[in-house]
């Protein structure tokens, strides 16, 4: 399990398909946006006409472990593009549109620590490398609403805890790799 972090619209993306692309043709691609808007259609789509077209891409954000599980065979890599994306979705999953202030955070949390986890055994049982995409979201200020953060602090435990179980990590910046781990 490779972990490649940063903030947004470092080349951590880039980085991680150039990782992939190096194990084969034979790539798992786990995309984890939905489309909420036009703008993210239109985001979605050059990600995909980006996208080597030999690779195998899988849409969705739940029981990603099992994807693993069940896909991986005969895979040269796996990517997983992103968890702080993965994150989000889960986070509103069962909450839609209900105020912050309503949320059972403990519970929200709870729900994506199950999940993170069942990846995590996924990604270190798995024979092909997995390479897992996350935003850094602690380098800036504190939000000024309870839900980023609250969004803030999840990310980065989750993050914490990915980082924990890797065996390599790299934080870009810039458009520059400096690895952290392995």
């Amino acid at each position: 399990m490779i972990l490649i972090t940063g903030g947004a619209r470092s080349g951590k993306s880039r980085l991680a398909e150039q990782f992939a692309a190096q194990q084969g043709d034979n790539v798992l691609y786990i995309a984890t946006s939905i489309i909420t808007d036009d703008e993210m259609a239109e985001r979605i789509a050059i990600h995909q006409q980006t996208r080597p077209a030999q690779w195998v891409t899988h849409e969705g954000y739940t029981e990603l472990g099992d994807v693993i599980r069940h896909k991986a065979a005969g895979c040269n890599a796996i990517m997983l593009e992103c968890i702080t994306t993965m994150i989000t979705n889960l986070m509103f999953d069962k909450t839609g549109d209900i105020p912050a202030e309503e949320m059972d955070f403990t519970a929200i949390e709870q729900r994506i620590t199950e999940e993170i986890e069942d990846l995590i055994d996924a990604c270190l049982a798995s024979p092909s490398p997995v390479y897992l995409v996350t935003n850094e979201v602690g380098f800036g200020i504190v939000p000024d609403n309870l839900l980023s953060r609250r969004f803030r602090d999840i990310a980065g435990r989750v993050n914490q805890r990915l980082a924990a179980n890797a065996k390599e990590m790299y934080l870009v910046i810039s458009g520059i790799e400096l690895k952290m781990k392995g």
